[in-house]
C-alpha cells in the first residue's frame, strides 16, 4: 500500500498517537505517496460529471490537505479557487505544489491558501462550488450538521457542494472487516490515549448524509460516476453527492 518513499511504520505510529492536526502536520510531506490521497482518476471522473453544471466563478476546497481538490476546482473554476485547512504542514506542502502547476498553467485561476477549521469558515456566500475529498471520516457524526451549515453559508444561492461518495463494501467482503477492524482500533485508541485522534471510516453513511444535508437548507442529487465501473448487481461504485444551496 505505501511506497518506499512514503512515511514508514514508525512515523505512521507516531502520527496515530498525536492529534488529528498535529498528526497531518507530521505526515504532509509524505502524504501523497500514501494510499490516503483521492486517486486521479476519481478526481477526473468528478471533474467531468460536475463541468456541465457550471460555469463556476469561485471555488472553496474543504479541508483541502495538500491541494487535490483544489486541482478539480482549478479545472472547473473560471476566477479564483481556495483551499482551506487546519494543518499548517498540509497547508505548507500545498502551497509548494500549486506554485509550480501555477507556472505551467498561466490562465488558471488564482489560488489562496487559508488556515481555519471547517467548522468555523471564515465566509459568507462567496463561492459558486465547494468540493471535498476523503475529509469526512475526521468529524463525528455529531459534527456533521455544523460542518453542513458552515459550508451552506459559505456558498452563494445556488451554489453547489459537492464530493464523491462510494459504494458501501460487501458485508462479505476483506474491505469491509478491515475498515471495520480499523475503526474500532481507533475507537480503542481514543478511550485510552490523548489527545484524540480522528479518522474513521465507517461513520458516514450515506443515508444519514443526505438527511444532514437536508436539514443543513441543501438540495441533493446523486450523480453515478459510472466510468469507475459498476458492482455486481449493476449499482454505480462510486456517485456524487450533488448538494445545491436554494
Amino acid at each position: 500500500m505505501f511506497t518506499s518513499q512514503g512515511p514508514t511504520l514508525s512515523e505512521l505510529a507516531v502520527q496515530a498517537l498525536s492529534s488529528t492536526e498535529h498528526g497531518y502536520d507530521l505526515l504532509a510531506p509524505k502524504f501523497d505517496r500514501t494510499p490516503f490521497r483521492t486517486p486521479d482518476h476519481v478526481l477526473d471522473a468528478v471533474v467531468r460529471a460536475v463541468r456541465p453544471l457550471g460555469p463556476f466563478r469561485r471555488g472553496l476546497d474543504v479541508c483541502c490537505g495538500t491541494g487535490a481538490g483544489v486541482g478539480v476546482l482549478r479545472q472547473l473554476c473560471e476566477d479564483r479557487v481556495t483551499g482551506v485547512d487546519f494543518s499548517a504542514g498540509m497547508l505548507t506542502e500545498a502551497r509548494s505544489k500549486a506554485a509550480s502547476t501555477l507556472a505551467d498553467a498561466p490562465g488558471a485561476p488564482a489560488v489562496d491558501w487559508i488556515r481555519a477549521d471547517a467548522r468555523a469558515l471564515p465566509f459568507a456566500s462567496a463561492f459558486d462550488l465547494a468540493v471535498s475529498f476523503g475529509a469526512f471520516g475526521h468529524f463525528l457524526p455529531r459534527e456533521r450538521p455544523a460542518l453542513f451549515a458552515q459550508v451552506h453559508a459559505a456558498l452563494r444561492p445556488g451554489g453547489r457542494f459537492v464530493f464523491p461518495v462510494p459504494a458501501p463494501p460487501r458485508i462479505s467482503s476483506t474491505l469491509y472487516w478491515g475498515l471495520w477492524g480499523f475503526d474500532a482500533v481507533m475507537r480503542v485508541r481514543n478511550l485510552l490515549w490523548r489527545p484524540p485522534f480522528i479518522m474513521y471510516y465507517r461513520t458516514f453513511r450515506l443515508p444519514d448524509v443526505l438527511a444532514d444535508l437536508g436539514r443543513a437548507g441543501f438540495t441533493v442529487d446523486l450523480l453515478p460516476l459510472t466510468e469507475l465501473g459498476r458492482r455486481p448487481d449493476g449499482s454505480p461504485r462510486c456517485s456524487v453527492v450533488v448538494a445545491r444551496r436554494a
